[in-house]
């Protein structure tokens, strides 16, 4: 059955059961995962009292599953218990004689076009506000720039990650600097007959092979591909009119910044002499602070679970682990250790989880539905709810969400974290109706075509029964 013809049966069924007790709701969701094409797919689902904890309705919710981007619901969850609500990531620029020093903090954030667009910031507002900074002390030149990223280790690229998607955005590398969300844009255009490739940011430290085919009419598609030399990369396909921008993940992203960095200042009339350091540093007494840049919490939930953005997930994984380490050393390693700890002092047995990273792209994290409700309540139970709850997306209004749900009742009484990575599907979050609330979780593994249609019409099933 086609997944627009289930969701107009689901549609109907809702519609003449305005109101579903605990019975009908079970009812409810067994005829939608019991349909014959759901033969051989596996489901987890979890439905309790947000007020009491109780469970509403159960399907094999302790079976460890594998979650996608649901990952991202423990990893934020642990980053409030262990951050707190009022942590910051501070990137500090310096001087140290006439060297120019940036203290990374791992900020996922940096020259994020959403998080720039909601501040009113312009686009290279990070590489200005330093030479801005350098102009106010009337300097004209600096020798070295050092870039201390040692908040993070030095493995950028968890192994588990699928080596023919670094590129993709969402399997970006995670450094102690990021910036643009470790990725440029590429747009490529048909000049007449000539094909153009721009980058933005513009830069130098990425060479762009054109192998694109120039078209007057027909089919049109592009991609990038790496190549076995570092950032350079061919660009292949077929272009009419204009392809883009997309983006496309770097290799070595704090290499990335310092070059942009050079070249913006030389642009601004101040001279770079010496070379880009990438090195562990110590402020002493004569270190001078120019500018800083502070970068909340809150908008890192915000684009991690509104977004799905992988990069902000990494990076809040690991900065748990180097808040363990003196802030140092932020490593998959030491983040799987803490998350798990996180958990396990919330009893959920250890057979219902295994943690890889923290965006949820390994194929090796399990999480049962059972896992992912008691996260959830014990964030509904803390004073800092209203912000998480806020992270998520909200039915038919913002993020991964925002083309569903979009009819009351709903419309924003549907929040949560999507997941998708290949045969997987997964949706947990809060449901609201008539001040009644039920947290949820859904995990579809040997996921169908209309696995998603399935989990949009437990939700609103759910919503009903909330009425």
């Amino acid at each position: 059955m086609r997944a627009s013809s289930k969701l107009l049966i689901y549609s109907l069924v809702i519609l003449f059961s305005p109101v579903l007790t605990a019975s009908e709701l079970s009812k409810q969701i067994s005829r939608i995962i019991n349909q014959p094409s759901e033969k051989n797919v596996q489901y987890g689902i979890h439905v309790v009292r947000a007020a009491t904890g109780k469970t509403v309705y159960r399907y094999n919710a302790e079976n460890p599953l594998i979650p996608a981007s649901n990952m991202k619901i423990i990893t934020t969850a642990a980053a409030v218990h262990y951050l707190g609500v009022d942590y910051v990531y501070k990137t500090v620029a310096g001087l140290s004689g006439d060297t120019l020093v940036i203290i990374a903090s791992g900020d996922p954030l940096l020259a994020d076009s959403a998080v720039d667009s909601k501040y009113g910031r312009i686009s290279d507002w990070f590489l200005s506000s330093i030479a801005e900074a350098l102009k106010a002390k009337n300097i004209s030149s600096i020798n070295d720039i050092i870039i201390d990223t040692t908040i993070f280790d030095d493995e950028r690229v968890h192994p588990s990650w699928p080596t023919d998607q670094l590129n993709r955005w969402y399997a970006c590398e995670t450094s102690g600097l990021n910036y643009n969300n470790n990725c440029v844009d590429i747009t490529v255009t048909n000049n007449a007959g000539s094909i153009v490739l721009t980058m933005n940011p513009p830069n130098n430290f990425i060479k762009l092979i054109n192998q694109v085919t120039p078209r007057t009419s027909g089919n049109e598609a592009v991609g990038c591909y790496r190549t076995a030399q570092m950032n350079n990369w061919i660009v292949r396909g077929t272009c009419v009119t204009r392809q883009g921008p997309f983006p496309v993940a770097i290799e070595r992203p704090a290499s990335f910044v310092a070059f942009l960095l050079t070249e913006y200042l030389r642009n601004q009339g101040i001279d770079v002499r010496g070379n880009y350091i990438e090195q562990r540093f110590i402020p002493d007494a004569n270190f001078q602070t120019i500018f800083t840049h502070e970068t909340k919490l809150a908008d890192c939930l915000d684009r991690a679970n509104k977004n799905s953005l992988g990069l902000a997930a990494e990076s809040l994984f690991k900065t748990i682990a180097a808040s363990k380490n003196n802030n140092r050393n932020g490593n998959w390693y030491d983040a799987q250790n803490a998350v798990s700890e996180y958990l396990a002092n919330l009893k959920i047995p250890s057979e219902q989880f295994i943690i890889d990273d923290g965006s949820g792209l390994s194929r090796k994290n399990r999480l049962s539905a059972w896992a992912i409700t008691t996260v959830l309540l014990d964030q509904y139970k803390k004073d800092s709810w209203q912000m998480y709850k806020d992270s998520l997306a909200a039915g038919g209004v913002d993020g991964t969400i925002r083309r569903y749900f979009d009819k009351p009742p709903y419309r924003e009484n549907i929040r949560g974290k999507t997941g998708y990575i290949s045969g997987v599907r997964s949706f947990s979050g809060i449901c609201s109706s008539d001040g009644r609330e039920y947290i949820f979780s859904i995990i579809v593994n040997n996921a169908n075509g209309v696995a998603r249609a399935d989990i949009n019409a437990i939700s609103k099933a759910i919503v009903d029964h909330a009425k």
